[in-house]
């Protein structure tokens, strides 16, 4: 049986509303000099993510509304967002410092690529078939690096596949 100080997942309730040590929440966040407690800073991850997944949404609904104007701006906004959100727990210099490791180079690579191309294809080529190609593209390569935080995931997925 788990206790509240143990490592790795956690249960709030069980922590006594204390949010324990883990490796996303050691040192100092990008948000430190607001005075956050631990349970702010995961709300404001939380809140960012949540607001990020609005916009992205809604922004797709402008893609297959035909606007491509509006769905690549809301679009981005949505991914930066969720983004920001990861400086409230572990700081933007860890997050790119993290992103930026051996075992998730390519899948940060592609991703933020895939940002960039879903404006070439908004904006300069204006098809929103590249667009929704683009974004299957982010959506994958987000969550193969995801994946790379949980172990033995991407393992479990390739035997999934048969890869």
């Amino acid at each position: 049986m788990a206790t509240a100080n143990s490592k790795g997942w956690f249960n709030l309730e069980a922590a006594g509303g204390v949010i324990p040590d883990t490796q996303f929440f050691e040192g100092d966040s990008a948000f430190s000099f607001l005075g956050l407690t631990r349970t702010q800073r995961l709300y404001g991850f939380i809140g960012c993510l949540a607001i990020g997944f609005v916009l992205s949404l809604l922004g797709s609904i402008f893609l297959f509304l035909g606007s491509l104007t509006s769905f690549a701006l809301l679009y981005a906004l949505g991914t930066i967002i969720a983004l920001i959100g990861t400086g409230f727990l572990i700081g933007f210099f860890k997050q790119v410092k993290m992103m930026f490791k051996p075992v998730r180079v390519v899948a940060t690579i592609i991703f933020l690529a895939s940002i960039g191309l879903i404006f070439v294809g908004a904006f300069v080529i204006r098809s929103d078939i590249l667009c929704i190609i683009f974004v299957i593209i982010e959506y994958l390569a987000y969550t193969w690096y995801t994946l790379s935080y949980i172990p033995y995931a991407r393992t479990a997925i390739l035997k999934v596949f048969g890869l």
